[in-house]
């Protein structure tokens, strides 16, 4: 829509490629490498086409070469390593290239067509369809050697082969945002929530990445410092991207947008690729006004990429976080109410929303009273895109492991309140009542993020990945 508005740009998911064959064969077969490298290099071809940056290292035939390419991939740091079996190769040819990169591993076999044709193949033609043979013997090696791994089997142009592919490429991206993320923790917990406190050893323990503790006056230094006229471009921005209801009052319109531009700035100063936050002030003093500007400029932020979530709740961002890369959204909810007549659990928050999958234009509204919090100001009202959806919320357990825990559903029309709340409806499909009582017996925080689409399996495979349990909650 505007500059403003810009996505983050996020690095790439890196992939690294190898593929390989036995090279007993070569002198045997005179036409079956090449056709084997015509294979890989579609293979590569394809993976590009994914949106990833591919480090291919080529195609190895004995264990020597599967060493040199072991180190150049540990070289590069890749995100996941792509091993393609283009026929049979032994174990040694790969183990040195799973163990030194650090990195998930997804074994490929993509035979060239749907079949062979039996009644005319040599001994040379069959072995360029021979991919399947080496798997079992990679999964026990691998499996002996402590090494996770996944497979897929399917043809070139298997598409069925190629969305399951392009899940882990898009898990891999996730994990890797994890791994490297900056979270900004800002404020304090909201007293008495003790769902939502979360020991800050186990995010890196558990996804990886670092958390940055900040205080609110990290932002105010930050918004003192914003220029009137960087207020007024902000205001403009708000106009062009949401509807202002009449209750909006100037002044705390101005000052949403000027605390709007000392958040990117906090957010660019501090490297940040979430932010969770959280102040209650006192009597109208400056950081109860911070706090109480801060719905307009974190829902800016969050629809750029960098998911942003009140009450001090953690888990929550980085839930948001994870369906943000997903391109599921990724929106900060909790449970409303529950509409018993048309069987839909209402669910949705004050503060920040994910811009990009509102059911419409974004609406913002003044509010005179924040119910449960101190201060005023604007807020963000809006439903999410209606269609399939995805609640994703991040439990920590009494052990100190995470999980996902997960439920589909979709959203439907009915009536909304207008109070200046993101609301949906959701739909899962069974008694409302009965699905709040399953979700909530996970043990699951009273926050998670809400997402456009079916993203089970994807959340899978980031689980598989990052190493984490997925409870799902289903009908």
């Amino acid at each position: 829509m505007t500059a403003a508005l810009d996505r983050v740009t996020a690095p790439r998911t890196k992939v690294g490629l190898v593929a390989g064959g036995l090279g007993a064969y070569w002198p045997q077969f005179p036409d079956l490498l090449p056709q084997l490298r015509r294979s890989s290099e579609r293979v590569s071809e394809r993976m590009r086409e994914l949106g990833c940056d591919v480090v291919d290292v080529g195609f190895v035939s004995d264990a020597q070469e599967g060493a040199v390419a072991a180190e150049r991939l540990r070289e590069a740091g890749c995100d996941i390593i792509v091993g393609f079996l283009t026929t049979y190769m032994t174990a040694t040819m790969l183990l040195p290239v799973a163990q030194r990169s650090g990195a998930p591993v997804l074994l490929i076999n993509l035979q060239p067509t749907e079949s062979m044709d039996h009644a005319s193949f040599d001994t040379g033609q069959w072995l360029a369809y021979c991919g399947a043979c080496p798997l079992p013997e990679m999964a026990n090696t691998f499996m002996r050697a402590g090494i996770a791994f996944r497979s897929v089997s399917g043809y070139l142009e298997d598409e069925r082969a190629w969305a399951r592919i392009g899940r882990w490429v898009r898990a891999a991206g996730v994990r890797a945002a994890l791994r490297r993320g900056r979270h900004g923790l800002m404020g304090h917990l909201y007293p008495g929530m003790l769902d939502v406190a979360t020991d800050l050893t186990l995010v890196p323990v558990n996804l990886g990445g670092h958390v940055e503790v900040l205080e609110f006056d990290d932002l105010r230094v930050r918004v003192e410092k914003v220029t009137d006229a960087q207020v007024r471009e902000r205001v403009g921005l708000a106009r062009e991207v949401f509807e202002l209801d009449g209750s909006v009052k100037d002044d705390d319109f101005a000052w949403a947008a000027r605390v709007s531009v000392g958040l990117d700035r906090l957010v660019d100063d501090f490297a940040l690729d979430s932010l969770a936050y959280y102040h209650r002030g006192l009597e109208g003093e400056i950081h109860e006004r911070l706090g109480a500007g801060m719905i307009l400029g974190a829902s800016l932020l969050t629809a750029r990429g960098v998911p942003a979530a009140g009450e001090y709740e953690l888990r929550t961002s980085l839930a948001m976080l994870v369906m943000d890369r997903l391109g599921a959204g990724g929106s900060f909810t909790e449970l409303q109410a529950l509409d018993f007549a048309r069987g839909h659990v209402e669910m949705g928050h004050d503060g920040p929303a994910h811009l990009a999958i509102s059911a419409r234009r974004p609406l913002l509204r003044g509010l005179g009273v924040y119910h449960g919090k101190r201060g005023w100001g604007v807020s963000v009202e809006f439903d999410v895109a209606h269609g399939p959806v995805t609640a994703l919320g991040l439990l920590q357990r009494r052990d100190g492991t995470f999980a996902f825990v997960v439920s589909e559903g979709a959203t439907v029309e009915g009536p909304l309140l207008r109070i200046g709340n993101t609301t949906s409806r959701v739909d899962f499909g069974c008694d409302p009542g009965e699905w709040t009582d399953a979700w909530s017996a996970t043990g699951i925080s009273h926050h998670w993020a809400l997402g456009t689409g079916h993203r089970i399996a994807d959340l899978r495979a980031v689980a598989d990945l990052i190493g984490v349990d997925v409870i799902e909650v289903s009908p």
